[in-house]
């Protein structure tokens, strides 16, 4: 669970929602035709900017706003020393029984024992990272796009409202909905594109380069493997990837 995006986002509402309480009744916040024109409308413009697969993964993407583990960068390399390790003394063959938790890894070293040709071992891992990169690509782009849109249709909402309403100066009584319309549909799309859809594309593109940067570190350490060279000269190779505080950290001299 990452509690900075739940509390983040939880705590933006809250605000939002005790804002409204002590201005008066909330229910005067509530317009079915706002919410129609900014929610809905907000999520059929988007749809038809993507194939229907691409609209509905979007759901499977963005959970991981909220529920991602994700290895870090010093226990990859601990892992990819190990399993360097062991190939020196015994061979591809003795990673066999190696127990990788990270599936990217483990398809890695499945190829390495199965004998393919580094080569082929680098381009498949290399064609996974870009595919993998893609598809998260086309999550965050969605959740920008609703971010863009939602703004757009809350002005169009703001618009309607105000044609009804010029629309009916003789009657007072139509002036008051129609003004809130106006009014709702504007604060409903600033409310959905900056406290949900924005915040959660910014924090898939960080969860997308999180994941890169250690499918690319996987991917180096498992050449390393491949070419035989030295555990250290892999580990020192590797922890390029760290910042330069953390390379040093454990007192190593190297």
């Amino acid at each position: 669970m990452d509690l900075a995006t739940l509390i983040g986002m939880l705590g933006g509402i809250g605000f939002i929602v005790m804002a409204m309480i002590l201005g008066g009744d909330l229910s005067m916040f509530a317009d079915v035709p706002s919410v129609l024109i900014v929610f809905c409308g907000s999520l059929f413009v988007v749809m038809s900017q993507f194939t229907l697969g691409q609209f509905f993964g979007a759901g499977k993407i963005a959970a991981k706003a909220f529920m991602f583990k994700i290895d870090t960068p010093e226990e990859l390399i601990e892992k990819v020393v190990e399993m360097a390790d062991a190939a020196r003394k015994g061979g591809f063959l003795a990673l066999e029984e190696a127990e990788i938790a990270n599936p990217f890894m483990q398809k890695g070293v499945d190829m390495l024992v199965d004998g393919h040709d580094i080569d082929v071992v680098r381009e498949t891992l290399a064609k996974d990272i870009s595919m993998t990169t893609e598809r998260h690509e086309f999550g965050v782009s969605i959740f920008k796009g609703l971010g863009d849109i939602a703004p757009a249709m809350g002005m169009i909402g703001t618009l309607i409202g105000l044609v009804a309403m010029l629309s009916n100066m003789d009657d007072p009584k139509a002036i008051g909905p129609a003004m809130a319309v106006a009014l709702l549909t504007t604060l409903y799309g600033a409310f959905l594109a900056n406290v949900i859809c924005l915040p959660i594309a910014a924090k898939l593109t960080n969860r997308l380069g999180e994941e890169k940067l250690n499918q690319s570190l996987i991917l180096d350490g498992i050449v390393g493997i491949a070419d035989g060279q030295n555990p250290r000269v892999i580990e020192g190779i590797l922890k390029n990837y760290l910042a330069a505080s953390k390379r040093n950290a454990g007192g190593e001299d190297e």
